[in-house]
């Protein structure tokens, strides 16, 4: 019996701290924007705007998205993370993308951080993970900046 409780404890620790792997708050802060920051460079004439891809669940895409945004996928599922790989392998290493998902509070994120580590991985220098504190909704449509609907 005591076996089996100390087994089971190492299981659900085990469990918990691949949970927190792929946690958006274990995303290093110079690899996100802000919100603010974001819509500066979306609204400058001057800059190149970067690549915009959506890493969350197709509902909330359809419902309310950055304007130009390209759907992957929720990247906590290796469907997506394959889909994202492909969009991107053939892209400059230096090219500007910045990822953003939405779906729950930033620190329950399980989208962000696969898709980030992947770009990386893959030798991006020019990734932004989008700090999305709360939701998409309150943090980008209910403080007015652009959306798009449906596809």
């Amino acid at each position: 019996m005591r076996t089996t409780k100390s087994l089971l404890a190492v299981v659900i620790a085990s469990l918990s701290i691949s949970a927190l792997a792929f946690q958006a708050s274990q995303i290093a802060p110079a690899h996100t924007i802000t919100v603010d920051d974001l819509v500066k460079i979306l609204n400058s004439p001057q800059s190149d705007k970067p690549l915009l891809i959506h890493v969350g669940s197709h509902v909330l895409y359809t419902q309310a998205h950055i304007p130009n945004s390209e759907y992957i996928g929720p990247t906590s599922d290796p469907a997506a993370l394959q889909r994202l790989r492909s969009r991107v392998e053939s892209l400059p290493r230096n090219k500007s993308i910045v990822l953003y998902c939405g779906c729950c509070p930033w620190t329950h994120c399980p989208n962000m951080k696969p898709a980030d580590d992947l770009l990386h991985s893959m030798g991006f220098t020019n990734v932004k993970s989008l700090y999305i504190p709360t939701n998409f909704g309150t943090d980008w449509v209910e403080k007015g900046h652009p959306v798009a609907k449906g596809e």
